[in-house]
């Protein structure tokens, strides 16, 4: 059976995994793989592990060869040079008041080019910056503007379960979140409670919105009149994971009930046509 190791590389905390092929790899090892961005070279992070295929059962690409001893020194002067960039950037950036974020230099391991990604708020005027950057380093440099979440995943940190933020670790692309998944899964709306690093929505909260979204089609929403075995009330919370609703009956008393042991009660009935009716002669 075919075995997989874990690649981590110099501009990413993430590791990414890659069929081993006919290799014996130990961890620390340097390989070189081909990349979307082209030929690279890796560190092993993981000890070998049986299976080539990702979660999705896509067949993981093979690493092309263990890296050469040239090509390690190339790769370390790479690191190298990635932090001089980046040092001379920021000082530029800082004695020219250019209103932006340095937040990582890029090498491309064939030489073709050295990229700072950086941040701001708007479109910022970066030649005269560019011009220093290529006297000084005899470079072709590219200045490519991300957003903030790219920021938090390229940089990294904890989140606030205190796990390495899941940007910079296992999420390959940024899925839409809206202040309608905290509200649906009964969250405060606190923005330090529902905010991760990089001060957006955090990306967990489209996580269980599905599971929500399917539980809840099945429970009666709040405020609904429905009837129990004890009576007829309101319902005044959910519990979505029991599937149990709160029931505030009109004798006054709280019960908790199933979801199936409740039903909508026939003024409830009667108020939700009228609606309907009143919608569809509007229309």
């Amino acid at each position: 059976m075919s075995k997989f190791v874990g690649i981590q590389f110099r501009k990413s905390r993430k590791v990414y995994d890659f069929d081993c092929g006919h290799f014996v790899l130990n961890k620390g090892d340097k390989v070189l793989v081909v990349t979307q961005e082209g030929p690279d070279v890796g560190c092993v992070c993981t000890v070998p592990q049986n299976g080539a295929e990702d979660n999705s059962g896509r067949k993981l690409k093979k690493i092309f060869r263990v890296a050469t001893l040239e090509e390690i020194d190339r790769y370390e002067k790479d690191c190298q040079l990635e932090k001089d960039v980046y040092d001379f950037c920021y000082k530029k950036v800082k004695d020219r008041s250019v209103p932006m974020s340095v937040v990582s230099v890029e090498r491309r391991f064939d030489g073709s080019k050295t990229i700072v990604y950086f941040t701001a708020d708007g479109r910022v005027d970066f030649r005269e910056l560019v011009k220093d950057l290529v006297g000084k380093f005899r470079t072709r440099i590219e200045m490519r503007q991300i957003g903030v979440r790219h920021q938090a995943k390229m940089v990294g940190g904890l989140g606030a379960c205190g796990r390495p933020l899941c940007c910079a670790t296992f999420l390959n692309t940024f899925a839409p979140v809206t202040i309608k998944m905290a509200k649906k899964q009964n969250i405060s709306l606190n923005p330090s409670k529902i905010s991760g690093m990089c001060g957006r929505l955090m990306c967990c909260l489209t996580y269980e919105d599905k599971f929500y979204e399917n539980v809840k089609k099945k429970l009666p929403r709040i405020g609904k009149k429905v009837v129990t075995k004890e009576g007829e009330g309101k319902v005044i919370r959910q519990n979505v994971f029991k599937e149990i609703v709160t029931v505030l009956l009109d004798s006054g008393g709280e019960i908790e009930a199933q979801a199936d042991e409740v039903k909508e009660s026939s003024r409830s009935k009667e108020r939700s046509f009228k609606k309907k009716k009143s919608k569809r002669s509007n229309h």
